[in-house]
């Protein structure tokens, strides 16, 4: 457990991979109008393409702004760099872009600076983690080989016309394709990235209306309002101060003291009391998150011919709606399907889709678990980090409500993994011998990134390794349906699919809960549970 203060001088020096300079310092006016907010590590550096993961994925909605930006209560996704966006049929668009956008080095952002980006993130030699979301451009197989050597450096697919315009061809048609274009990996990199890497990974730039004033690595990464953001969307605070948590029960401590302004994951332990110590400064509203248990395919244990059997003997092991209501206090609601209720009926989302699989019923449970040949190893080790999430909590409830299902006080336990870093370094480096935590927070809202990243054949979030050719297909066939009824019909049919093979264990919906500090107002969460940090005010 660690605390957390402002990063001084001497901790600047001590930087590491990622630590920006001129600590102390900072373009956007004094600190009493910056405000600070509980945070933690990145996984990696924050290229756009390659971070994956909520916390790196805050920053760059600070410091980055896309084609798209997804509004912060609806999430419908709008212009923002972009003028606008044509295509005659799905497959081929050309892209205009706004004019008066520029870097926070004074740098235009022109079509050179998108092109360059995703070809960058494309690239199998960069070797970025969402390199996927590039995947339905012409030209993906050449730069990105399943197999063999990478045979081109840029996508075919991708067109310069001039400062302001770019074409795309995709490999098939893919009618929501604009709709992806607000997140994070689509986003524009200036020439500065490419000429120095090193230096740009050092002190990142970019186009939003935050510049990175400095980022001592397990203590804080500070922000400040740039003044001549040329968005719409500008900060109406002088910066955030990004404090890095270990245990976000300190930070709630830390919050309640008036040490920190913002704790926007508040611990289960504080649920029962938040009401009542911060009144209307709580906020607990619906978020894109849904919370699932991911297995490792990699692992022959788990990919048997009968182990589907194990996984639904698991699910209905799982007292869903006990657990929601004892520990996460009505800021949990059990899962029903794979996706979220935030997208609606006509997004995708579809409850009861699970069916029994989802419906807590021990004897049954017990039943599967034997026919699917036991628990691998005799037992079943559930992954979690440690840190911050209050994941300890809920892995425990999971782990007695599967034990008291089986009959055995054994049979299942919990594994805890020191930090988030060390957590998702495990996971994608194929280490999991066991089910681990597997919390998705939406991209972008629709019912294909619910889908798609998580269980198609090598996407860039299947960290289980799960494939399936009919899964597969029906995503494809959804993805070049023009129409959107039956787009999401076809996607509903391929999480059958999954809900057939269990390929995840669903477990809840997560609404998005965070309290503040009296010294800040206007706090709000988007509805993929992230601060909306420019419109925070201070004072």
């Amino acid at each position: 457990m660690r605390g957390v203060t402002r990063a001084g001088r001497a901790a600047c020096a001590a930087a590491v991979a990622l630590a920006a300079t001129a600590c102390g310092g900072g373009s956007g006016g004094s600190v009493s109008g910056v405000a600070s907010s509980s945070w933690g590590d990145p996984q990696n550096p924050l290229e756009p393409a390659n971070t994956n993961e909520v916390q790196g994925g805050k920053v760059l909605d600070m410091v980055f702004r896309g084609l798209k930006r997804y509004n912060s209560k609806t999430a419908k996704a709008e212009d923002m760099v972009a003028d606008k966006i044509d295509t005659s049929d799905s497959q081929n668009f050309t892209i205009t872009l706004k004019d008066g956008w520029t870097f926070s080095n004074g740098e235009p952002v022109t079509a050179h600076s998108f092109v360059d980006a995703w070809n960058y993130g494309a690239s199998l030699k960069n070797n970025q983690k969402n390199a996927y979301f590039f995947g339905y451009i012409d030209g993906y197989d050449k730069v990105h080989p399943d197999s063999g050597g990478q045979s081109a450096d840029t996508l075919s697919g991708l067109k310069v016309v001039n400062d302001k315009s770019f074409t795309v061809r995709l490999n098939q048609k893919f009618s929501s394709f604009p709709d992806t274009l607000g997140y994070a990996a689509f986003a524009p990199l200036p020439k500065a990235f490419f000429d120095n890497h090193s230096a740009w990974l050092q002190k990142p730039i970019g186009n939003g209306p935050y510049t990175i004033s400095s980022y001592v690595r397990g203590s804080q990464m500070s922000l400040r309002k740039w003044d001549g953001y040329p968005g719409p969307d500008t900060a109406h605070n002088d910066g955030i101060d990004l404090k890095v948590y270990t245990d976000n029960n300190t930070a709630y401590t830390d919050l309640m003291a008036g040490n920190l302004d913002l704790v926007d994951d508040v611990p289960a332990s504080q649920l029962k009391n938040v009401k009542a110590d911060l009144g209307d400064r709580y906020i607990n509203t619906p978020a894109g998150i849904i919370q699932t248990l991911a297995f490792p395919y990699y692992d022959k244990a788990w990919n048997g011919p009968n182990t589907f059997k194990v996984r639904q003997g698991l699910s209905m092991a799982i007292n869903r709606q006990q657990i929601t209501d004892m520990i996460f206090h009505k800021t949990r609601t059990p899962a029903t399907d794979w996706t979220s209720p935030v997208l609606g009926a006509d997004g995708g989302f579809k409850e009861g889709l699970c069916g029994d699989s989802c419906t807590y019923n021990p004897g049954q449970a017990k039943k599967l678990v034997q026919e699917g040949g036991g628990l691998p190893g005799g037992q079943v080790k559930i992954s979690y980090n440690a840190d911050t999430g209050s994941h300890k909590e809920w892995v425990d409830a999971v782990c007695n409500s599967i034990n008291n299902a089986l009959g055995n006080d054994k049979a299942c336990v919990g594994n805890p993994i020191g930090t988030f870093a060390d957590f998702r370094s495990q996971i994608t480096q194929s280490k999991m011998s066991g089910p681990f935590r597997a919390g998705w927070q939406m991209d972008y809202p629709l019912i294909q990134n619910f889908l798609q990243p998580l269980y198609f054949t090598n996407a860039s979030s299947n960290d289980g390794k799960w494939s399936n050719p009919d899964f597969d297909k029906l995503v494809n066939q959804a993805n070049a349906e023009t129409d959107q009824a039956k787009a999401v019909s076809l996607f509903q049919q391929a999480e059958g699919v999954v809900r057939d093979n269990m390929a995840a264990i669903p477990l809840w919906y997560q609404n998005g809960s965070a309290g503040y500090s009296a010294r800040i107002s206007n706090v709000a969460l988007n509805p993929f549970s992230v601060p909306v940090y420019n419109e925070i005010k201070v004072g």
